[in-house]
């Protein structure tokens, strides 16, 4: 066992036995020592451009052990360092860290896991850049131009942008993106967002009532308009759908059998920087570098994308196996902090764990969340704010994650800065009131087994769902569980074991169907650029895993989406009202905020990880062999 797991199943146990000796003599001021310490200066800012204070940390000269250490990721910086001038070619190797294959479902329109986003981003691209607001602007491969008025927004394609085959890029491509996306029997996660149901006849054409969107008007080649019922902010901040899809690999492959179509599969064709060369079904793509790219042919001849298992990535690093990976681990960035061969880069990441409680079902026929929480064994509000109050998650932050994780408080990140309401005041680690509330809530234990149950009289054991990963997957799954149990709640793994990506997510809802063994669900997100969460707890969104629903939240969600919305103090207030309205009635609740720890091969010149989509054009490197460690 390495010394990394050792430390943090010490956590747990000494945790263990310091509650038992907090029963026993009540100290109030050892419950706030194991709570973790504080936030300070956790939620401010997404790091700071070019500090040196985050490659020095753990260096030789400390005599702190980097793994009792606990990390600013304002300390990193965000761009590697190496200014020499790339070669003319080279060849970089991309790990992608995961311990399950990727789907491989390489269309922007028809993918749903991160996996397989991270390939695409050689190979495609969104039609408008964005900024470092999270706001679209006009420095992409096309412009657009809002007419507030009217109600629509123009768009124009820009000279010499081209799929990988040679073909134009065309308006007709992008408006077929929509067509597709609309359709009755389209089989993927896209539809019903604003940015679809707004549009102009987007209703009849989806119910099968049209032919066509009568919304969408194809000027010429390279320009169209969408006309929308109106225009909300969100539109530009993310709900455009800015996605090309080329109509002439598609329009005779049938809507519904298009995700598993060759040109999804296995011969994907995009507008990107690169083109698949060869495909390894779930392991690894070779991709060659488009010289007809519309933004300049990229530095490097070619990319290598391979999915590396979580517990060899350190390995991977420092033999050159890979130069850059989609992410690393950061339970496993303190005791790999001196790795010699590498730079580490860091920032605030748009995401953040949770755990969701089953509130009801999916409702197929209508596409709409079946919210019966009396039905459900976790309807009770009481019974999931007590489980809230149970666990510790600033002490699993710094534990677990040396502080480059850290608690969370409500469903808006401090990534979305403008939005992240940090005044509100949320349950954190009380294992006292825990106790209260469930005594307040009649769940006893009745029989004398340590174990509470129902307020009726009858069992109750909590089915839990957790995803395997890293090394601290499972040891933080079990953390939680003997939290759980210390406040006389029996919760149990599903299937007595962690669930890998893919089917963890199956099983909890993304296809439909709701697995009625799982009662909670230890799940995470990463949020779009645009601050609305009507993705995710919308109640006709597939991925509003909780099936929750309630008046009040629609119409929080429509107003953040409203004219009145583009008022920024508004739209400020209402998402603080959102987030105020989940931590009362908690259909999840967030564990722990994220940042990303980056690590780049000392070869890599620039690699910048705050761009919206990274300039694979300018990414070079300055010698052809991978620096190794020695």
């Amino acid at each position: 066992m390495s010394k990394s797991v050792t430390g943090k199943l010490f956590f747990v146990l000494m945790l263990a036995l310091f509650l038992v000796l907090a029963a026993c003599g009540g100290d109030d001021e050892g419950n706030e020592e194991a709570g973790g310490g504080s936030e300070e200066g956790s939620e401010e800012s997404e790091g700071s451009e070019g500090g040196d204070e985050g490659s020095e940390e753990g260096s030789e000269e400390s005599s702190e052990d980097p793994e009792d250490k606990i990390y600013d990721i304002e300390n990193f910086p965000n761009k590697t360092s190496n200014e020499e001038d790339p070669i003319d070619g080279g060849h970089l190797n991309f790990g992608l860290v995961s311990d399950t294959v990727f789907e491989g479902t390489l269309q922007y329109n028809f993918y749903s896991g991160d996996p397989d986003s991270q390939i695409l981003q050689f190979i495609d691209e969104a039609m408008l850049g964005m900024d470092t607001d999270h706001t679209y602007n006009n420095e992409g491969p096309a412009t657009f131009e809002a007419n507030e008025e009217e109600g629509s927004i123009t768009f124009e394609i820009k000279d010499g942008v081209n799929w990988h085959d040679g073909e134009p890029v065309t308006a007709e491509d992008w408006v077929y993106s929509y067509e597709v996306i609309g359709h009755p029997d389209y089989t993927g996660v896209r539809y019903g967002t604003v940015g679809f149901t707004m549009i102009e006849g987007m209703e009849e054409y989806h119910n099968g009532e049209a032919d066509e969107i009568s919304g969408i008007e194809i000027h010429d080649e390279k320009s169209f308009t969408i006309n929308y019922e109106r225009l909300t902010p969100s539109l530009t901040s993310g709900g455009i759908w800015t996605y090309a899809m080329p109509k002439h690999v598609f329009e005779d492959i049938p809507v519904a059998d298009m995700a598993e179509s060759d040109p999804v599969r296995e011969n994907p064709i995009g507008m990107g920087p690169f083109k698949v060369d060869s495909i390894v079904p779930g392991e690894s793509v070779e991709l060659t570098a488009n010289e007809d790219y519309w933004d300049g042919e990229p530095n490097l001849d070619g990319v290598t994308v391979k999915v590396v298992n979580p517990n060899v990535v350190a390995q991977e690093l420092e033999t050159g196996g890979v130069d850059v990976v989609d992410a690393f681990p950061a339970d496993q960035y303190p005791e790999n902090s001196n790795m010699e061969n590498v730079e580490w880069l860091g920032d605030v990441a748009g995401s953040y764990s949770y755990i969701g409680f089953k509130l009801g079902d999916w409702n197929a026929e209508e596409n709409r969340v079946n919210y019966k929480p009396d039905e459900m064994k976790m309807g009770d509000v009481e019974l999931r704010r007590a489980m809230w109050y149970a666990v510790d998650n600033q002490g699993v932050g710094e534990n677990f994650y040396n502080g480059l994780r850290w608690n969370a408080t409500t469903l808006i990140t401090p990534w979305h800065e403008n939005f992240h309401d940090e005044s509100i005041e949320t349950p954190t680690y009380d294992p006292e009131e825990a106790n209260a509330i469930l005594d307040e809530a009649g769940y006893e234990d009745t029989n004398g087994d340590g174990l509470r149950e129902k307020p009726n009289g009858d069992e109750l054991t909590i089915n839990f769902a957790s995803m395997s990963g890293g090394e601290s997957a499972e040891p933080i799954a079990n953390y939680y569980m003997q939290q759980w149990e210390k406040v006389g709640l029996d919760v149990q793994l599903v299937d007595g074991r962690l669930l890998e990506f893919n089917q963890f997510y199956d099983r909890v809802g993304q296809t439909g169907e709701d697995d009625p063994a799982i009662d909670i669900y230890a799940g995470a997100w990463s949020v779009g650029s645009d601050v609305d969460p009507t993705g995710l707890y919308g109640p006709t969104q597939i991925f509003n895993f909780p099936r929750y629903e309630s008046e009040e939240n629609t119409e929080l969600l429509q107003e953040g989406i409203s004219e009145e919305a583009f008022d920024q103090e508004y739209r400020k207030e209402v998402y603080s009202d959102w987030q105020e309205l989940m931590v009362e009635e908690i259909p999840v609740f967030p564990t722990l905020y994220r940042s990303e720890v980056y690590p780049a091969n000392e070869r890599v010149t620039n690699y910048d990880i705050t761009r919206y989509q990274l300039e694979w054009q300018d990414v070079g490197v300055t010698q052809e062999e991978p620096v190794t460690a020695e």
